[in-house]
C-alpha cells in the first residue's frame, strides 16, 4: 500500500504541514508528486498538493483517509519548486501552502476544462481509447473519467502519444479556431465511390484530398486552393470524408509586427564582462554578478548575448523588470533577437493570457520568460542564466505573504541549476554593492555609455532663490526656456514628477483642517477628473466638500502638486505642446502603457509627463531634455532609505536624456541642493554616494551593517493593538540575545489603515541564530490565542518600507 503526503489548501497554524492519504488501486498509476488532488479534511474534500509518496506511515491504516480524486494527470510542480517552497517557508515564515500556491497561475485556481489533445497516430493508442479520438484529436477528459479510462491515459501521456491542456473558463471565450482534419485515404475512397458521378465538384474536392490524408488544415485555405464554396466541402464532411474541430490558440499578448535585429558591437568593457559570465556557464557554476553601469552604457546588450548562449547550451532564461511600463520595451528587444522564444509574464496580462504563458513555459515551448517579480517562478526545467534589471527596485519584494524578494529566489534556483545571476543596476542597492565588495557578488563596471555618448549636462536649480525672484510657478525660469528651445526644435521632453492626482490634499485655509480619509489616517488626494477625493490606501472615495467639515468655511482650497495640475500648467505656458500624461489614473486599461510609450516613440507627443513609471528603461533617440519638477519629495521621507532613493531615482531618470547622437540636458528642480544624493546625481558619481551614506548607515545602525525585521501588530481597537505590540515587544527582549536591538512598539508611519490601528516593533540585528525560532514561537502564540481576540500579526524579514 502506498500513502501521499499532502500539503492542504488551510491556511491554519495546526495543517501546516504534510498529511497522510492512503493511495487506493483505483489512483496509485495516476498520482505523481507534484500533481494536486482533492482529500477529505474535516467535513468538506479540500484541495492539496502531493509533496512526497512513501510506502509506511506513522499513522494507523484504519485511521486514515483515502484520496478523493486527482486533479492533475501531469505534475505541475517540479521537485525543484517543491523543495523552494519549503525553503520559502523558512525563509519569510509563511505557511507552505502560501509558497505553493504563489508559484502557479491564477488560473490554475479558475475553473476549467482538462482536455487530452492527440499527438500521435491513433493506432498507437490502446484499443480502449482509440474509439474517443477516431473523429477529433481532442477529447474533455470528463468523457474518459467517466469511462474508467484515466490509466490508460496516464500511460498515453507518460508515451506522449497524449498531451494534457485546460481551457480557463472566463469572462472571455476561450480563444479557438475551427479546422478540418482530412481522413484516412481508404475512407476517401469509400466515400468517392458513394458520392458516382453525381457531383463533379465534390468529386474533385475529394481527389485533391487523397494527397493530404490526414492532413489538419484551415476550412478557408481548402475552399480557395480547390475552387469550392464552404456548401461542397461541408458536403463532403458530412459524407465522411473529413471532419471539422475546434483548436484552441495560444492568446498573444504581444500583438507587434516583430523586426529581428542582430547582435552589437560589443565595446571592451561590455566584452569584458560579458567573458567572465560565459566562464561561469562554461564551468557551470553559480556566481552572482553584480553589473555595475551608468546608464545607457549597454547592461541589455550583454543580457541578450549572454541568453544566446544559455540557448546555445540548451537552456533556458529569466529576466526580470521591476515594472509593467518596463515590460513592453523589453519585450520588444528580447522579441527582436529570440522570436518565438520569449514568453511574457506580468501583472498586466489577462487571467488566460497568464495561463498560456505559463503553459508554453511548462511545456518548453519557449527558452526565455520576460516578466516582473512573479516570472521567477517560471516553472523552467533547466535553468541557464537568470538576470534582475535594475535590482534596487522595491518593486522585487512581495508585500504580502509569502514576503520573498525576487533577488533571494534568483540566488536560490541559481544554485539549484548551477547557473549564473546578473544584478544590473546604473545604481545599486547598498545592500548589493557591499557584498559585491566583500566579494560575496563578483563585480562587473560599465564606466562608459555604449555609443560613446557623454552623460547628459545636469543643472540643480535652487527653487528658493525662484521663490524669491517671485516666480511662484511649479516650472523654474531655466527649465521654462528650456522647454521652449525643445518644442521649437521639435525635440522631445520627459518631465517626471514623484505624485499622483491633481492636487495631494485639500485644505481650509481658516482653521487648518485637511480633509482625512474616514478609515485611514491619511488626507484624500484630489483627482479631478472624476472630481472626488480618493484614499490611495483603502480606496475610500467622496465628493469635494464645498465648505470646510470642521468649521464651515467657504475658504477650502487646494495644496500640492499632481500630475493633472502640472498638465494645466504645461498648457498655460506652452498652449502648442502635445502632452501625454502616465500615470496611474491614465494607465488602468489593459495595453495602455504600450499604446501611449509607442505613441511618444512615433513623436505623436512633445512632452511625456509621469510619475515613477517614466523614471528608468524608457530609450528614445529624440529625447533630449529631462525635467525633475520636486527632487525633495522622496527625500524627505521617514525612511532610512529615503537618500539613497533619491539618488537611484534622479540618476535614473537624468539617463533618459541623450542616450543616442543628439546630447541630453537634465534640469532637477529642488528645495535641498546642497543634499549629497542631489549633488552627487549630477555626474552620476555612484561610488562618492555610496561611500558618504554608508558612514550615515554605519553610524545610525542600518542595513547593510545591520539585518531589520519587522513585527506589526493591527486591531480595530486602539487600545488592544497598543497592548499586544507591548506583549510583543516585551516577548521579544526577553527571548532574544543583549546584541539584539528591539526599537517601539511605535505607531506605523500611517496609523490606521482601512479602520485598523497599526503598531510595529523593529528588530535590528547582526547575528542571532535564536531570532526565526522566537519568532516561529511568537506566531505560534498568536496563532493559537491572540488571533481569537481579532489580532493581527504580521512578520516581514526584510522590510523595504518601515
Amino acid at each position: 500500500m502506498k500513502f501521499a503526503q499532502v500539503i492542504v489548501d488551510v491556511s491554519a497554524y495546526p495543517v501546516d504541514r504534510p498529511f497522510d492519504y492512503v493511495i487506493t488501486t483505483e489512483w496509485e498509476e495516476l498520482i505523481d508528486i507534484g500533481c494536486r488532488v482533492k482529500v477529505p479534511f474535516g467535513p468538506r474534500n479540500v484541495l492539496g498538493f502531493v509533496v512526497g509518496i512513501s510506502e509506511q506511515s506513522d499513522v494507523p491504516v484504519e485511521k486514515m483517509k483515502a484520496v478523493a480524486q486527482v486533479l492533475d494527470i501531469e505534475s505541475i510542480l517540479t521537485p525543484e519548486m517543491l523543495e523552494l517552497a519549503k525553503w520559502l517557508k523558512h525563509q519569510t515564515i509563511c505557511y507552505e501552502i502560501d509558497a505553493l500556491q504563489v508559484m502557479l497561475p491564477g488560473a490554475l485556481r479558475a475553473n476549467y476544462e482538462k482536455y487530452a489533445l492527440l499527438q500521435g497516430e491513433v493506432t498507437q493508442l490502446v484499443p480502449q481509447l482509440q474509439p474517443y479520438f477516431d473523429k477529433t484529436t481532442k477529447v474533455n477528459i470528463t468523457q474518459l473519467e467517466k469511462a474508467d479510462l484515466l490509466k490508460p491515459l496516464k500511460r498515453a501521456v507518460n508515451d506522449g502519444i497524449v498531451v494534457i491542456e485546460n481551457e480557463v473558463k472566463q469572462k472571455g471565450q476561450i480563444k479557438q479556431v475551427r479546422k478540418v482534419q482530412i481522413a484516412a485515404i481508404e475512407q476517401l475512397e469509400i466515400v468517392q465511390q458513394q458520392i458516382g458521378k453525381r457531383s463533379a465538384k465534390q468529386l474533385a474536392l475529394i481527389e485533391w484530398m487523397k494527397p493530404y490524408a490526414g492532413a489538419i488544415l484551415m476550412p478557408n485555405v481548402i475552399c480557395e486552393t480547390v475552387n469550392v464554396s464552404t456548401a461542397v466541402l461541408k458536403g463532403v464532411i458530412e459524407k465522411g470524408a473529413a471532419n471539422y474541430f475546434q483548436e484552441e490558440v495560444y492568446r498573444d499578448p504581444y500583438k507587434k509586427e516583430i523586426v529581428h535585429t542582430d547582435f552589437l558591437q560589443l565595446t571592451d568593457e561590455q566584452h569584458e564582462a560579458l567573458t567572465k559570465i560565459k566562464q561561469a556557464m562554461d564551468d557551470v557554476r553559480q556566481e552572482t554578478f553584480l553589473l555595475h553601469g551608468v546608464t545607457g552604457s549597454g547592461k541589455t546588450e550583454i543580457y541578450l548575448q549572454a541568453i544566446q548562449r544559455a540557448i546555445a547550451d540548451g537552456k533556458e532564461a529569466i529576466v526580470l523588470v521591476p515594472e509593467i511600463s518596463l515590460t513592453p520595451q523589453m519585450t520588444e528587444r528580447f522579441k527582436s533577437r529570440f522570436g518565438d522564444e520569449v514568453a511574457v509574464m506580468h501583472s498586466g496580462l489577462s487571467v488566460g493570457e497568464k495561463y498560456d504563458e505559463w503553459r508554453k513555459v511548462q511545456q518548453g515551448k519557449v527558452k526565455v520568460v520576460v516578466g516582473a517579480r512573479s516570472a521567477i517562478f517560471a516553472p523552467f526545467k533547466n535553468l541557464g542564466l537568470i538576470i534582475l534589471d535594475e535590482e534596487h527596485e522595491s518593486t522585487y519584494k512581495q508585500e504580502d505573504s509569502p514576503r520573498y524578494h525576487a533577488r533571494d529566489v534568483a540566488i536560490w534556483r541559481g544554485n539549484y541549476y548551477n547557473c549564473p545571476v546578473i544584478l544590473g543596476s546604473a545604481t545599486p542597492a547598498l545592500e548589493s554593492f557591499a557584498r559585491a565588495k566583500k566579494g560575496v557578488y563578483t563585480l562587473l563596471t560599465l564606466q562608459n555609455r555604449a555609443k560613446k555618448q557623454a552623460l547628459p549636462t545636469v543643472h540643480i536649480v535652487d527653487m528658493r532663490e525662484q521663490l524669491q525672484a517671485g516666480n511662484r510657478s511649479m516650472f523654474s525660469e531655466p527649465l521654462t526656456e528650456a522647454l521652449r528651445e525643445r518644442l521649437e526644435r521639435g525635440e522631445q521632453t520627459v518631465l517626471f514628477l514623484n505624485r499622483r492626482g491633481y492636487s495631494s490634499f485639500i485644505l481650509c485655509r481658516d482653521c487648518g483642517t485637511s480633509v482625512q480619509c474616514p478609515n485611514c489616517d491619511i488626507s484624500l488626494t484630489y483627482h479631478r477628473y472624476q472630481e472626488k477625493l480618493k484614499c490611495h490606501y483603502c480606496g475610500h472615495e467622496e465628493y469635494i466638500p464645498q465648505t470646510c467639515p470642521e468649521c464651515q468655511s467657504e475658504n477650502i482650497r487646494y495644496f500640492g502638486t499632481g500630475t493633472q495640475k502640472v498638465e494645466e500648467e504645461i498648457f498655460k505656458l506652452f498652449p502648442q505642446a502635445q502632452v501625454l500624461r502616465m500615470d496611474v489614473d491614465t494607465t488602468k486599461q489593459k495595453g495602455s502603457h504600450e499604446k501611449m510609450l509607442d505613441a511618444f516613440g512615433r513623436g505623436e507627443a512633445d512632452i511625456l509627463l509621469g510619475t515613477q513609471m517614466i523614471a528608468k528603461g524608457l530609450d528614445f533617440p529624440n529625447i533630449t531634455l529631462v525635467g525633475v519638477l520636486s527632487a525633495d519629495t522622496s527625500l524627505h521621507l521617514p525612511d532610512y532609505r529615503a537618500a539613497e532613493k533619491t539618488f537611484q531615482l534622479m540618476t535614473q531618470v537624468s539617463g533618459r536624456a541623450g542616450r543616442h547622437e543628439k546630447p541630453g540636458e537634465v534640469f532637477i528642480q529642488t528645495y535641498t541642493p546642497e543634499h549629497y544624493a542631489i549633488e552627487l546625481s549630477k555626474e552620476q558619481l555612484y561610488t562618492p554616494f555610496y561611500e558618504q551614506e554608508m558612514q550615515v548607515r554605519h553610524m545610525a545602525g542600518y542595513p547593510p551593517y545591520y539585518f531589520l525585521a519587522l513585527v506589526q501588530v493591527s486591531h480595530e481597537d486602539v487600545v488592544m493593538a497598543a497592548e499586544y505590540a507591548g506583549r510583543v515587544a516585551e516577548y521579544l527582549r526577553s527571548n532574544l540575545s543583549f546584541q539584539v536591538s528591539v526599537i517601539g512598539p511605535t505607531t506605523a508611519s500611517i496609523a490606521r489603515l482601512q479602520n485598523r490601528y497599526r503598531y510595529q516593533c523593529l528588530i535590528k540585528y547582526k547575528v542571532e541564530p535564536n531570532l526565526i525560532p522566537t519568532l516561529l514561537q511568537l506566531i505560534k502564540l498568536y496563532r493559537s490565542e491572540w488571533i481569537k481576540k481579532g489580532i493581527v500579526l504580521t512578520v516581514d524579514l526584510d522590510p523595504q518600507m518601515i
